[in-house]
């Protein structure tokens, strides 16, 4: 069913079959609409002229969204380019967040939804709300400043629009972590024990094993098959397996194309598992998951196998480490877990054997002392002069 128009709007079909759209408000000049119906383009002009004049209540549209309020502005950001250039996952995520935020009554028992986006000094929402919002999720960190992101896009779009000339979300910082790390990182006895409780050949090994030698996310594995692994060759000619994939969560419409080379015990896993299916993970249905619909499902195998601070996204943070403490460098190791920043990648090998990384890179540095057998060797004392 197509949408309702905005309170006072009227939509016509001209001769030559073009639509029209007008502003008739009782007692103002008619006024021509540019664009589409709820477009940003649209809502700026209709905005302008629904603004009240002295002594005037505007009442709600007939969708009952409130000109120029932060519902209002939702609106205008979800027609935005900036948000049509986001993956439909993100868009999914942001609409989440601000539809949530929304709902959100303040101390007075009145909705976000209806406060002013715009006009400074006239009620609109400040940078203090901002963070008194964010201190109410103090207790999530993630879902604050996922909050604190959502409505710094969004401003960015009431200073396009003019609906404002700043942007409160400056200056607000984020809500640290709850603890250093964030979510825990498998370790390698962790690992094992999954594998002793699920055999090569369960749906549970599968799964782990591709986030662990693949690095990807859970809304990158669950789409993976089969057809994304081809031949490639290397510069001595000798043809190998890689999985081709573009990464789903980046925020751009073009993605990171990655060309990952399948590890032998991935590919032992994979063709020790039924499949069927065009994805390598489905549900007990043969239906595709969702990407929280399998991280539920994963969390469930992990309590199984007696690792409830396990989680799939720890996989992730457990493959980046593997591969740095097999001495790979950071641009090895991003090209393979498609970190898009090399300090994106450094926040998931924190927790990285510091120790065994220490030693190798003094062996490194002292690489030109040998013993007599070739191999390099560590002082085990102190030498006398």
């Amino acid at each position: 069913m197509p949408r309702k128009l905005p309170k006072y709007c009227r939509g016509y079909t001209d001769v030559r079959g073009g639509l029209r759209h007008y502003l008739r408000r009782p007692g103002f000049p008619q006024v021509p609409l540019p664009g589409l119906p709820w477009s940003a383009e649209f809502m700026k002009e209709y905005a302008a002229h629904m603004t009240p004049t002295e002594g005037e209540t505007v009442q709600p549209t007939i969708d009952g969204v409130l000109p120029r309020s932060l519902r209002a502005l939702a609106i205008a950001y979800y027609q935005s380019a900036a948000f049509a250039a986001l993956k439909p996952i993100t868009q999914g995520v942001y609409r989440n967040i601000i539809d949530a935020f929304c709902k959100t009554k303040d101390a007075n028992g009145n909705s976000y939804a209806d406060k002013p986006a715009g006009d400074v000094g006239k009620g609109t929402i400040k940078r203090k709300q901002i963070e008194d919002l964010m201190q109410m999720r103090a207790d999530k960190p993630d879902s604050a400043n996922g909050l604190r992101k959502v409505l710094r896009e969004m401003m960015k779009c009431a200073v396009a629009l003019e609906w404002r000339a700043d942007d409160p979300t400056q200056g607000v910082k984020k809500i640290p972590p709850l603890k250093k790390g964030g979510l825990h990182r498998w370790t390698n006895d962790e690992v094992a024990k999954f594998e002793k409780h699920f055999p090569i050949g369960t749906k549970a090994r599968l799964a782990m094993t591709l986030g662990l030698y693949t690095g990807q996310a859970r809304q990158d594995v669950i789409a993976m098959g089969e057809q994304h692994i081809g031949i490639e060759t290397d510069e001595e000619g000798e043809d190998y397996e890689a999985l081709h994939w573009v990464r789903l969560k980046t925020e751009n419409s073009t993605g990171l194309e990655l060309t990952i080379p399948v590890h032998p015990d991935l590919r032992a896993v994979i063709d020790a598992t039924p499949s069927g299916h065009l994805m390598f993970i489905v549900t007990e249905f043969n239906k595709p998951f969702t990407a929280a619909g399998f991280g539920n499902w994963f969390r469930d195998r992990c309590n199984e196998a007696g690792l409830p601070q396990c989680s799939f996204h720890g996989l992730r943070k457990a493959s980046a480490t593997r591969l740095i403490d097999a001495g790979c460098d950071v641009v090895e190791a991003a090209s393979i877990t498609g970190h898009a920043t090399l300090k994106e990648l450094q926040r998931y090998i924190e927790e990285r054997d510091r120790k065994k990384a220490a030693r190798r890179g003094m062996s490194k540095l002292i690489s030109g002392t040998k013993s007599a057998n070739g191999k390099i060797r560590l002082a085990t004392s102190r030498e006398k002069p």
